[in-house]
């Protein structure tokens, strides 16, 4: 899990997480979830390696959760780059996106006023990136963080469930995404949400993955952390924005080593 993904599958993971193995083990003919996990460690299988993954992963999300982040982006940095970009158009990732509610989050963001947004969201997790592009939601999982005046604006009902909008839709491009690979192709962004990802992450593939979003942000550009989530002394490629908790921007060091 460590090489694949990033997260180092511990003892006391595997219990907290036994739950979520379960089901596989019994798929899989196993007796139970630490005959799963010996028979893993001892024949590597890519496809139950992943499936182990994605039933680890932390999938927890709500609609723009901690608020902060969203008032920030809407207030201040979408106005302000869309001054002096080509077309007012502003482009962002949210990398670890997991079922979409970020992702939409962001696209709403920029659309109640009226600044167009390119927006692509990812994830690890094939099966969080299928409900993310499904766009289909509970009742509940609208209501967690977002009013009633809004699910009204960006969603409609569809049986006992409401999807998004087609504008809304229209507004971001889902895709599966590993943030430990090498990028496949040369896009930057102005604004990246990589939240609560890297809490996990053994440090060496947090400095990966960290290296990989220097790259892929503009030089002007900001990057979002989880509220909790702190760089001390792993890179030296972000500082932190005073006053706005979990935005950072690149430091000199790393604008003078990309020039």
């Amino acid at each position: 899990m460590a090489t694949r993904a990033g997260y180092r599958l511990t003892r006391d993971r595997i219990h907290l997480a036994e739950h979520r193995l379960g089901p596989i083990a019994r798929r899989e003919g196993y007796a139970n979830v630490e005959a799963l996990l010996t028979n893993l460690w001892a024949n590597p299988v890519a496809s139950l390696g992943w499936a182990v993954i994605e039933a680890l992963l932390n999938a927890e999300t709500w609609f723009r959760r901690d608020r902060s982040p969203f008032a920030v982006l809407e207030k201040e940095l979408l106005p302000a780059l869309s001054r002096v970009r080509p077309g007012g158009r502003v482009s962002l990732w949210s990398a670890g996106c997991s079922t979409g509610q970020e992702a939409w989050s962001v696209a709403m963001a920029g659309l109640e006023i009226g600044i167009p947004v390119d927006l692509v969201a990812t994830d690890l997790s094939q099966r969080a990136i299928e409900k993310a592009r499904s766009g289909l939601y509970t009742g509940f999982e609208i209501q967690r963080g977002l009013t009633a005046r809004t699910m009204l604006r960006w969603f409609e009902p569809v049986e006992d469930n409401w999807r998004v909008r087609d504008e809304l839709a229209a507004a971001v491009r889902f895709g599966r995404a590993n943030l430990l690979d090498e990028p496949t192709d040369d896009a930057r962004f102005d604004v990246i949400f990589c939240r609560n990802v890297l809490v996990d992450m053994e440090p060496t593939r947090r400095a990966r993955v960290l290296d990989g979003l220097e790259r892929r942000l503009v030089d002007d550009g900001c990057l979002f952390l989880g509220a909790d989530e702190q760089l001390e002394g792993e890179t030296v490629a972000f500082r932190p924005v005073s006053g706005r908790k979990g935005l950072y921007v690149k430091s000199p060091s790393a604008l003078r080593r990309a020039a």
